[in-house]
């Protein structure tokens, strides 16, 4: 009878020891292993400074009129030439907002010949005015969905006007008043595409606002002296295509620098 107790009593420890260690199989839990992480690129930015260069056209609807003999030199020309040049400027942006400075110069190839008038017993009146370049400083601002940017612009701008000559055709006699420059407001508007991480290419139409001008003609010029000159409707058009470089000091740009993402 002893016997069999104890071979029941060591039967009920090893099948108590086997339940056990099958219950501990079922409700262990494995260890969890996290993903590795992924590199992904930030996000573009526009911020920086930038340095570029630009191509396109101007043109003027300039009227001259006279006083004296009531002359039109110039009424209803559209007087287009061709620009170029360069800009250096730099962005800001906050969230979808861009914000920046802009400053271009731009060469004009232009040798404006406004008009020529018969006067009589004065003789075959010409009058020039030769534009040479044109430079703008304006606020850019603008939204951006990444890679574009749509903005306008507000500023002033400077016309380097080299001369503005009468000639007497008839007689050969001239008078030129010299290296004048003008001044005006500026608005404009634009489109820029980043293609690649530092590199953008970018279309804007810009309208430059200049004042009348006057030139009196010196006494002792034949049959023209004291005669005065109005030049009005001077605003300049102007559409130019371009392309930035963006130095990226800001360290964001497509491909530059890896964060941590799931």
């Amino acid at each position: 009878m002893r016997k069999l107790f104890h071979a029941t009593a060591a039967l009920s420890v090893l099948l108590a020891t086997s339940m056990a260690a099958n219950a501990a199989d079922v409700y262990a839990r494995p260890r969890y292993a996290p993903p590795p992480p992924v590199y992904a690129p930030p996000p573009f930015s526009w911020t920086g400074f930038y340095l570029g260069g630009n191509i396109g056209g101007a043109w003027a609807h300039r009227d001259v009129t006279d006083t004296f003999f009531l002359g039109d030199f110039g009424g209803g020309n559209n007087n287009g030439v061709f620009i170029g040049g360069g800009q250096l400027g730099y962005n800001w942006q906050v969230g979808y907002a861009v914000l920046g400075i802009e400053w271009d110069i731009d060469g004009a190839a232009n040798n404006n010949n406004t008009g020529t008038v018969f006067i009589p017993r004065v003789g075959t009146i010409q009058v020039t005015s030769n534009n040479r370049w044109i430079t703008t400083l304006a606020a850019r601002f603008g939204v951006t969905n990444g890679p574009w940017l749509f903005y306008g612009k507000a500023g002033g701008g400077w016309v380097g006007n080299e001369d503005f000559t009468i000639t007497n055709l008839s007689t050969g006699a001239s008078i030129t008043a010299s290296n004048n420059s003008n001044s005006g407001w500026l608005v404009g508007a634009g489109i820029e595409w980043a293609f690649m991480p530092n590199w953008s290419a970018k279309v804007e139409y810009n309208f430059l606002g200049l004042d009348d001008r006057t030139f009196i003609a010196p006494f002792g010029f034949q049959r023209l002296a004291g005669d005065t000159f109005f030049v009005r409707n001077r605003d300049i058009q102007m559409v130019k295509v371009g392309i930035n470089y963006r130095f990226n000091w800001s360290g964001y740009g497509y491909g530059y620098g890896y964060g941590y993402g799931y």
